[in-house]
């Protein structure tokens, strides 16, 4: 019952962080529809599922060349999951929220859990692959040992455009050792395009 209340208490924390990020803009005097428009969704989190010691970076920027000015934000080292999760940004404010549940990992001895990792944050990827791309992330947030972690609060202030917007869910800065790669991304993304 413990637990029933503690995810119930989140859910109602994350709906109030997505309502806050909506209604944040509309108190600034703009009209609904304009304000759906400044809010980017992902309904959805999913788990990085590169094959081991496999790198898959976010991000990556080349030259005319074909040179890499910007190797972008390297990926996990094993595979990793997710039971659900979702996000949201408002791209002129920069209200932000998101909240994963069983994010874990998919293979190897520590299978089912976050392992070592017991922080995240979230990164929002404007304008990926490009020169002018930019990136903001999240103060970090305690990862749960089942793999559960929410975040509410402002992400900073975001260029525009943010074309192309991409969402990360990346170890934290308290496990040196990983170099805060994403482990899962937002997926099914809504407005904004």
């Amino acid at each position: 019952m413990k637990e029933i209340t503690k995810r119930a208490k989140a859910y109602c924390g994350f709906a109030f962080a997505v309502m806050t990020l909506s209604s944040t803009t509309f108190a600034q005097g703009h009209h609904r529809h304009h304000n759906d428009d400044n809010v980017v969704r992902w309904s959805s989190i999913k788990g990085e599922i590169t094959a081991p010691n496999v790198d898959n970076p976010v991000g990556v920027v080349k030259d005319n060349d074909g040179n890499v000015t910007n190797p972008g934000i390297s990926a996990g080292t094993t595979p990793w999951t997710t039971t659900q999760g979702s996000a949201a940004v408002n791209l002129v404010t920069g209200a932000a929220a998101f909240e994963v549940e069983g994010l874990v990992l998919n293979g190897g001895n520590a299978s089912g859990t976050p392992g070592r990792v017991d922080q995240v944050e979230g990164s929002l990827v404007c304008n990926p692959g490009t020169t002018d791309q930019a990136i903001l992330t999240t103060a970090p947030v305690p990862l749960s040992s089942t793999g559960d972690a929410e975040f509410s609060g402002n992400i900073g202030s975001i260029p525009s455009p943010c074309a192309g917007p991409l969402f990360l869910v990346r170890i934290g800065p308290d496990f040196p050792a990983a170099g805060e790669r994403w482990i899962a991304t937002g997926a099914v993304r809504l407005g904004v395009d």
